[in-house]
């Protein structure tokens, strides 16, 4: 089972610890991206900083991202189980979980990044901005990047097993699966349920999403088919609702009432 998860915004830099070595990241087939949008990026922030604060879609109270964009590839980097934070990271709690369940996420989470493509928790990285939707000069959007590399990478980390996806709609963008893939994938809807109303919030969305992979990531569960995925969640406490299959994948909505 692989479960894809989108980056936080918001991330933590490392106050210290070794500097940014591209060749050391899981998926190494993704490296020559990796550069082109590093590379991009760092010089982007290294000119003029209003320019770049305009390119990433910054607000003036947080042009000191510009500057620490520009010093990306000496930077100081950290796990990015502990670089990404947020009410999703902050529900799922990776540093924290017991050691079998981080073994767990190790080989089975994946994080989906506008700057690297994908990353494993254990995987040294370190914070920058860049979102989903940005397109940087001489290079285009982040996106087009990755939907030329992203796909071999994912289906050889899913091997013969399930994906479990619960990318936002952004990066959701940088690659879906072909038809015959759809199959094994499970896209994940979480919806609050108030008065006999339905609503996609989106605080609760990613808390109770982080909430979800924690508890299957402590559980132990691996499984390999729609049915399986959905037995495992609801033994695990959670209401949940299987859609009709379609081009993304299942679509599995969790129905919450209380957050």
């Amino acid at each position: 089972m692989l479960i894809l998860l989108p980056p936080s915004e918001g991330k933590t830099p490392a106050r210290r610890g070794r500097p940014l070595d591209l060749d050391d990241l899981s998926f190494p087939a993704l490296l020559p991206a990796r550069r082109r949008v590093l590379d991009a990026l760092v010089e982007v922030c290294r000119g003029d900083p209003e320019v770049a604060r305009a390119v990433l879609g910054l607000p003036p109270g947080m042009a000191d991202l510009v500057a620490r964009n520009a010093d990306l590839a000496v930077a100081a980097t950290a796990r990015a189980d502990r670089v990404y934070s947020g009410v999703l990271y902050d529900a799922l709690g990776l540093p924290e979980l017991p050691t079998d369940a981080r073994r767990r996420a190790a080989t089975r989470v994946g994080v989906v990044s506008s700057l690297f493509g994908l990353v494993r928790p254990g995987d040294r990285i370190p914070a920058y901005r860049l979102s989903g939707d940005a397109s940087l000069p001489g290079l285009g959007p982040v996106a087009g990047v990755w939907r030329t590399c992203l796909g071999d990478v994912v289906r050889e980390a899913m091997g013969a097993g399930l994906l479990v996806d619960l990318r936002s709609t952004t990066y959701a963008g940088f690659w879906r699966p072909e038809p015959e893939l759809a199959r094994r994938v499970v896209t994940v809807r979480v919806l609050h349920e108030t008065d006999g109303r339905r609503t996609v919030v989106s605080h609760f969305n990613k808390a109770t999403k982080g909430r979800l992979v924690r508890s299957l990531l402590e559980d132990g569960a691996n499984p390999g088919s729609v049915r399986a995925l959905t037995g495992a969640v609801q033994r695990l406490g959670w209401h949940v609702e299987v859609g009709a299959p379609g081009r993304a994948g299942t679509p599995l909505d969790v129905v919450v009432r209380d957050v």
